[in-house]
């Protein structure tokens, strides 16, 4: 396959930035990316066009890291919840993506993020919470705090709370049935003697 040399105009994720000068096929030079304006031929006249594409370059690196820190410094302050689908053991179907956190920070907080600055080992396959490394820029590491839930409602209430009130109403059914006993003890009190009355007959007399 023919190769041609290029100078790139603009920055071309997995190609090169502004300046860089690359080998490309042909076809793709000539289709794509001399009539979109990506890439100028690699000439004579054309390599005087470095400096300032180097320069423009430069501008847009500092731009995108001081945007990319300011970023990181949101993210931190930020809880996104994720919802998901359990089965009845409280287990997930699936994992959360990276994909799935990138759609959510667009429509939760309107940030947009290429899911491929989002790492995660493998997705998320537990409920609760967890701390998600973002790498911004080469220069900028951030952590995002997302909170996997479950979209199925809470369980019924467990045996151990039947338990406890089937608990309680015995304990207050004993105590009625101690109640009886209570009053035959308090009869089986000796009851205070009378003093005879011919005894005080004598005494006032």
């Amino acid at each position: 396959m023919a190769k041609t040399e290029v100078i790139l105009v603009q920055n071309i994720i997995g190609l090169g930035g502004e300046s860089d000068q690359v080998k490309v096929a042909a076809g793709y030079a000539r289709n794509y990316l001399l009539p979109q304006g990506l890439a100028i031929p690699l000439n004579a006249g054309n390599k005087r066009r470095l400096e300032s594409l180097r320069q423009r370059r430069a501008e847009r690196e500092a731009h995108e890291l001081n945007a990319m820190s300011e970023l990181g410094k949101s993210l931190q302050k930020l809880v996104l919840t994720i919802k998901v689908k359990t089965g009845e053991d409280g287990k997930m179907f699936g994992h959360v993506t990276n994909g799935m956190i990138a759609d959510e920070l667009k429509k939760q907080f309107e940030i947009t993020l290429d899911k491929r600055k989002i790492h995660t080992d493998h997705g998320l396959k537990t409920l609760g919470e967890h701390e998600v490394e973002m790498h911004l820029h080469a220069d900028v590491k951030g952590v995002l705090k997302v909170k996997v839930e479950s979209l199925n409602p809470p369980p019924a209430p467990t045996e151990a709370a039947d338990s406890k009130r089937e608990g309680g109403k015995s304990e207050r059914r004993g105590s009625r049935a101690d109640a009886p006993k209570a009053a035959e003890t308090a009869e089986r009190k000796p009851r205070a003697a009378k003093a005879p009355k011919a005894e005080k007959a004598e005494k006032a007399g």
